[in-house]
């Protein structure tokens, strides 16, 4: 049992170490961190949460959330159609198809309407689908993240350096 545990143990650090293909950002200040907790939206949008979080969701085992919703995003800002169309197929391959291991949990309704729209795929193909994930992801996750031991401990390395400073 303890030699199990001790294993567990180090499988979980060595899984919170390196979050790779992070998003650069730079440190969040003591506010900031404080003002994940208000809202989702906050977390959300700051590039230093989303890490955060992304790193709590490794932990749960739903990353894919957070990687489908950030594919989302970034094809939304594309213009030509024929990277539109290669960014779509990979996006549907990785995170809809009901082959892959990175799966996201969408209603049927939701798939369907993904379908139809893959015949002519445009930068808001998943549109339904990034808003169904980030629905799920605030009303899930969010509110584990807010007391789970990373935010916590993130919380308290702030205020700390910024009271030292």
């Amino acid at each position: 049992n303890e030699n199990r545990e001790r294993a567990w143990r180090a499988s979980r650090e060595t899984k919170l170490e390196t979050i790779p293909n992070c998003e650069a950002c730079a440190k969040p200040t003591p506010e900031e961190v404080r003002g994940w907790a208000q809202s989702f939206d906050k977390l959300m949008k700051s590039p230093a949460g989303r890490n955060v979080f992304r790193e709590f969701l490794r932990t749960e085992y739903s990353e894919e959330n957070m990687l489908f919703w950030l594919a989302c995003e970034e094809l939304k800002t594309e213009c030509n159609k024929h990277t539109i169309d290669e960014k779509a197929r990979m996006i549907y391959e990785d995170y809809i198809s009901i082959l892959s291991p990175k799966e996201v949990s969408l209603d049927s309704r939701v798939r369907e309407v993904i379908n139809r729209k893959m015949q002519e795929p445009s930068s808001h193909t998943f549109d339904d689908a990034q808003l169904q994930i980030y629905t799920l992801m605030h009303r899930d996750s969010y509110p584990r993240f807010l007391n789970s031991a990373i935010y916590k401990s993130l919380l308290q390395s702030v205020s700390r350096s910024s009271s030292e400073s």
